[in-house]
């Protein structure tokens, strides 16, 4: 950003960096945002190019975060930098941490009051589409707890594993009984990971975890889903038997930022969604049109869940989506960003920060 000629540029208590090109008139100011982090990338050799080697081959640029999210954020940066002495107001490029484990990047940015945007441009895939929201995501722990013993002497222990099937069983039912929404789609919800302890496979264990992970609709609350979890299971489940108990709680996990920075905070990514027929969302739709033809750019929300549902969701700040990619090579081994589209998305931004900064005139 200073090489670029960024009139501000800093690094925030968590390590988001924030940049700022001032406006020329006094605008509303436009935040453009991806983030930093990118998921683990698994195997390397499943991957059909080395995932950190930036390989170009076919028409794409592949690896981990080529497309979600260090792609973007490299044409986010040097758009901001394309607007100065373009825009009328204030385009701050914002690249947060942590949206990969809750948000704390952009939740924390937004109620410093450290930048108070306008609109917010979230530069996640969206494969040229302007998109307008999404469910959020929980994480919820099952903890499942019994007495541990040696396996050769199953009767002097309490198989917390027992307890397993049922809580399976009232997961898949409780998913069958999610409600619907006529953009969002269902919520969503299933077990994905189930952790042991003791780990070691002679011993009965005495704690089982099992988490799921719940895409849920906007307006959902932490004490509802908790309730909705404990009826599921306990329909399955019944009577939890002596020396054994159940325990439902949201997920949680000590952050540290690379800062050095360190909280507990709860893996809740809020949703969001903005009407199609928003004044706002229907200038960016005609600011970015489609690679082809001459319409408007069709809208729609994401499948996946964004740093908007803080943007949005908890602070109220109008939010869309818009960057080359497609969704379906998120957190894969097959992660990739086309070059062509790219280029394309980078050169349809100016009209669509004109646009957006107009519209909220």
């Amino acid at each position: 950003m200073e090489a670029l000629g960024y009139d501000e540029y800093r690094i925030d208590r968590l390590g988001s960096v924030v940049g700022i090109i001032r406006g020329t008139a006094g605008g509303p100011p436009v935040m453009l945002n991806c983030h930093m982090d990118v998921v683990a990338e698994g195997d390397p050799a499943q991957w059909e190019h080395p995932p950190f080697a930036g390989h170009l081959e076919g028409g794409f640029l592949h690896g981990r975060g080529s497309m979600d999210i260090k792609g973007p954020l490299a044409a986010q940066t040097h758009v901001g930098a394309a607007m100065k002495g373009r825009a009328p107001g204030d385009v701050i490029v914002a690249h947060t941490v942590f949206e990969e484990r809750g948000g704390w990047g952009m939740q924390d940015l937004l109620a410093r009051n450290e930048v108070e945007p306008a609109a917010v441009i979230i530069g996640e895939a969206t494969g040229g589409d302007i998109t307008t929201g999404h469910r959020g995501r929980a994480e919820v722990e099952i903890v499942l707890r019994g007495v541990a013993g040696h396996a050769s002497a199953p009767d002097r222990a309490t198989n917390a594993l027992d307890l397993l099937a049922p809580v399976l069983s009232g997961i898949k039912a409780l998913d069958r009984s999610q409600p619907g929404h006529p953009v969002l789609g269902r919520a969503t919800l299933v077990v994905t990971t189930v952790d042991v302890s003791p780990e070691s496979r002679n011993v009965i264990p005495d704690e089982v975890v099992a988490v799921v992970d719940w895409r849920v609709l906007p307006d959902s609350t932490d004490q509802d889903l908790l309730a909705s979890v404990r009826s599921a299971i306990g329909a399955e489940m019944g009577e939890v038997p002596e020396a054994m108990g159940v325990e439902v709680r949201m997920a949680s996990e000590v952050h540290r930022s690379y800062t050095g920075i360190s909280e507990r905070r709860g893996l809740f990514t809020p949703g969001f969604l903005m009407e199609a027929d928003d004044p706002l969302i229907r200038a960016a739709a005609r600011a970015v049109g489609r690679r082809e033809g001459s319409e408007a750019a069709r809208v729609r929300p994401w499948a996946f869940a964004t740093d908007g549902g803080w943007s949005r969701g908890v602070f109220g700040i109008p939010t869309l989506g818009f960057a080359a990619g497609e969704e379906r090579f998120a957190h894969t081994n097959r992660e990739r960003w086309e070059l062509a589209e790219a280029e394309w998305a980078f050169n349809r931004h100016p009209d669509l920060i004109l646009a957006v900064q107009k519209a909220l005139a």
